[in-house]
């Protein structure tokens, strides 16, 4: 485990889509001393529910505590830890750099690498689109750091439990 991923937790709370929701639930990890590293909200199939994917950090014996607490919530329908589920586990980012003619090359190869989309390309920059689990997002990264990096923009996990298991 790097130093990045420790203690840190993936949970997806199922809630009414009405406002105040968030900070409700936000308020429970800021008291329990957990600090929300990434949240995805997006609406569910009806519009009625939205399903939020929250990255945390903090230590593992208080996140039971948590997710009673989130549970209990009103407007949560429940509230599941993915951390060792088997689930798919997803992140996008899009990283513009600065790249001239004669290193454009090279950027494309790295790019095609990491399974990349070109979204934007200028004379000056690119944006590359990438989309994977975080291990590969802070690989490329890392290597594309070789290029002067303008703007990065990640999503944060989203989750989704396999087979017939709820997320």
């Amino acid at each position: 485990m790097s130093n990045g991923e420790k203690n840190l937790h993936t949970l997806s709370v199922y809630v009414a889509n009405k406002p105040g929701a968030l900070a409700r639930i936000a308020q429970v990890f800021a008291r329990r001393g957990f600090n929300i590293e990434s949240l995805v909200v997006s609406p569910a199939i009806d519009g009625h529910f939205s399903r939020m994917t929250i990255g945390s950090s903090g230590a593992p014996e208080g996140l039971d505590q948590i997710i009673k607490q989130v549970s209990k919530l009103i407007d949560v329908l429940h509230c599941i830890d993915h951390t060792y589920d088997k689930s798919v586990v997803k992140e996008m980012a899009l990283i513009k750099i600065a790249v001239s003619a004669e290193e454009r090359s090279e950027a494309l190869q790295i790019a095609e690498h990491f399974g990349c989309k070109t979204v934007d390309l200028t004379p000056e920059s690119m944006i590359l689109q990438v989309v994977g689990d975080s291990s590969k997002i802070d690989a490329l990264e890392e290597m594309i750091n070789q290029f002067r990096i303008i703007e990065l923009v990640r999503t944060g996990k989203v989750v989704m439990s396999r087979g017939q298991k709820s997320t």
